[in-house]
């Protein structure tokens, strides 16, 4: 199965950690996590992306054309008989990565539309990529085959605003937790498995929204399941977002290295 990744938006609300890098590109540790994200995908042993570029695509294409000198050591002979002799290896095996640039200006419905192309009649994978998770791809997928639906959208409980203290009689704090998960209701969390029904409701403009009108149409044809999902996840939208997922790596502590 191929593996989708909305990658074009403009990222305006962290613009403050980076300001020349799309938002995908923006290193958690010291790989982008964009990486992280189709490593993820990788373990569970879908490396076959189709990445949907538009704001600074070229920082994209070029993070991928480049991938083997920037991942590996090299010899590089200069001049007429030039070569490139690698040395050490990685473990991003066999992944092939379609860039299609989507348009800069194209909303994330829009986007989805233009690379059908790309994912044809088959089945695939959708997600945005700026989040992270450990959900279990494997039962996802079972779970929308069961389904029988055109569309399964992954429910995720969001993590609070604040960090969350907890005390005893005395007023003492027994613990504290920094982005707790949010009791009430679920919201999307993206990892969407779609059917090639999808592209029904995806019509050819621009500003096509997916999350507006071609999730709401199918919500009218109870075409819409949800995989519900109660352990980590976690967007990339702010400062202290991108903080929380760093210091969760360096801490040997991100839920989603499972490699």
């Amino acid at each position: 199965m191929k593996t989708v990744i909305l990658c074009g938006g403009y990222g305006t609300r962290i613009r403050d950690v980076a300001e020349d890098l799309p938002k995908p590109m923006i290193p958690v540790g010291r790989l982008p996590i964009l990486w992280h994200l189709m490593k993820y995908y990788a373990h569970f042993g879908h490396n076959d992306f189709v990445l949907c570029l538009g704001y600074k695509s070229h920082v994209i294409k070029d993070f991928f054309l480049n991938y083997e000198a920037r991942t590996r050591d090299c010899t590089v002979t200069l001049g007429s008989d030039s070569e490139i002799i690698y040395h050490t290896k990685h473990d991003e095996l066999n992944w092939k990565v379609t860039l299609a640039d989507t348009g800069t200006e194209s909303m994330t419905g829009a986007r989805i539309r233009k690379i059908q192309q790309y994912v044809k009649d088959e089945r695939f994978f959708l997600t945005y990529g700026d989040g992270l998770s450990n959900i279990d791809l494997h039962q996802l997928l079972a779970f929308h085959e069961k389904s029988g639906k055109t569309l399964t959208v992954t429910g995720v409980r969001p993590p609070g605003r604040f960090g969350e203290l907890r005390s005893d009689e005395s007023g003492i704090v027994t613990e504290f937790n920094e982005k707790p998960q949010a009791t009430g209701g679920r919201i999307s969390g993206g990892f969407f498995v779609c059917e090639p029904k999808l592209f029904d409701v995806l019509p050819a403009q621009d500003n096509l929204v997916f999350e507006e009108e071609p999730l709401r149409a199918l919500v009218k044809q109870r075409e819409l399941a949800v995989y519900e999902h109660d352990d980590f996840w976690q967007c990339m939208d702010t400062y202290r977002d991108w903080q929380l997922l760093n210091g969760l790596l360096a801490d040997g502590k991100a839920p989603w290295e499972i490699w």
